[in-house]
């Protein structure tokens, strides 16, 4: 993102504003940390941040992201168990893929909702069409999300939400935005689900 912003020439937003964002689709990421700017300029943005992504990754500069501790191990439990997962995620399709097959991970998970496809968070779209491909119900699902705009999207589609305590956005913020309860870390996560 900073270098988006430098290379138009702008100064970027400081990293814990920049932070916060996390979650959103990057056109909304763009919109919010711009919000007096023209659309030219946030389209100008969104396509110098994907130059800019494709180009550090490419070179090696950006490493995998790596899962949480016990996160793997607790999809494989839930799997063997017989939740049916899904990802609603405001990264791109390319992006959420690479995340996937870098971690091996993919196969835990039958339906896949990006911003690509869906308004950002927190509209409830990615939710209901995850809700539809798994063949679930509302009140039987459960969103688990770091941001306050996860938790919101979870209201808005009339689905539980667990907020984690180890994203950007901090566990009362989750609270007000309707988590039910905030896992501190994976064991309370797996207690609450149990």
């Amino acid at each position: 993102m900073e270098r988006a912003f430098g290379d138009v020439g702008l100064a970027p937003p400081p990293r814990a504003i920049i932070r916060r964002q996390v979650g959103l689709s990057l056109a909304e990421v763009i919109r919010s940390l711009l919000p007096d700017a023209d659309g030219a300029l946030h389209e100008r943005l969104v396509a110098q941040y994907r130059a800019a992504f494709f180009e550090l990754r490419s070179a090696g500069t950006i490493g995998a992201e790596p899962l949480y501790p016990g996160i793997a191990k607790l999809l494989e439990t839930l799997t063997t168990q017989g939740w049916q997962l899904g990802v609603a995620t405001g990264k791109s399709d390319r992006g959420l893929a690479h995340i996937l097959a870098h971690h091996g991970i993919a196969r835990h998970f039958v339906t896949l909702q990006t911003a690509d496809r869906h308004p950002s968070k927190p509209h409830p779209a990615m939710i209901e069409a995850a809700l539809v491909e798994a063949g679930a119900a509302a009140q039987d699902a459960v969103m688990i999300g770091d941001t306050s705009f996860d938790m919101a999207m979870a209201v808005s589609a009339g689905v539980r939400a667990i907020g984690v305590g180890w994203g950007y956005h901090p566990n009362d913020e989750l609270v007000a935005a309707g988590a039910i309860a905030v896992a501190e870390d994976v064991g309370e996560l797996s207690a609450m689900l149990a």
